[in-house]
């Protein structure tokens, strides 16, 4: 196995972060002038759409979405818009504790590292200024590619830009987006990453996956046992 390709929300990042969404909408709900719960709700409704990139970038999702709650901000307004949806973004994408340092180490032990990500415009967006990008050799983001988790062209891609067959792929996941159905599909070795850490932060998944790896790991740093582990039996 020469390579692995992460889920990103609830496994790179720090899954209680995640606790933080809806307020953080509802801040740039707030500039926006826009009811707070219509604005969540509509947020809520639109992800499917938002993920692979019907809405546009952000400029054009939040003037596109207060539209649709019934507000036409000017310029000025959606200007300070964007900056707060990206600065809540930002604190949503808080790495989990020590996950750097496990990228680091993975790369230095030769591995490829990937990403899959179902995601809207925001991560795309700031990417290269995340500390995760430097890290992250291959990403995949379903906002760029139009298609979204557990579509089989997202997997294909994420191996064929790291130059490894899905085969040796191992795909980390917290089981989202039925993304380990589609990574066993793919031909890759799902790990499942259950968070148990951290209680509630499961029911925030969208679409979770019915199928349950083999592989099974509470923390992100487990990886590392288990990548050891599975070496020493072959």
């Amino acid at each position: 196995m020469r390579a692995i390709i992460f889920d990103f929300f609830g496994t790179l990042t720090d899954p209680s972060a995640e606790l933080l969404r809806k307020e953080t909408i509802q801040a740039t709900a707030a500039v926006l002038g826009v009811e707070p719960e219509r604005f969540w709700s509509a947020m809520a409704s639109s992800f499917p759409q938002r993920i692979v990139g019907a809405y546009g970038g952000t400029r054009d999702t939040l003037r596109a979405v207060a539209r649709q709650c019934g507000t036409d901000p000017d310029d000025e307004r959606l200007d300070r818009a964007v900056a707060t949806h990206h600065a809540g973004a930002e604190r949503v994408r808080t790495p989990r504790p020590g996950v750097l340092a496990i990228l680091d180490h993975l790369r230095a032990e030769g591995y490829l590292l990937g990403l899959i990500s179902d995601c809207s415009s925001e991560l795309y967006e700031a990417w290269p200024e995340t500390d995760y990008a430097s890290r992250i050799d291959a990403p995949v983001f379903s906002w760029r590619e139009g298609h979204r988790k557990p579509d089989p062209r997202l997997y294909a891609t994420a191996a064929a830009r790291l130059g490894v067959p899905a085969a040796e792929c191992w795909f980390v996941g917290d089981g989202g987006s039925r993304e380990h159905h589609g990574a066993r599909r793919a031909g890759m070795r799902p790990v499942l990453v259950t968070n148990a850490a951290y209680p509630g932060a499961g029911g925030l998944r969208t679409d979770p996956d019915s199928y349950l790896p083999d592989h099974r790991i509470d923390e992100v740093d487990d990886l590392i046992r288990l990548l050891g582990s599975s070496h020493d039996n072959k």
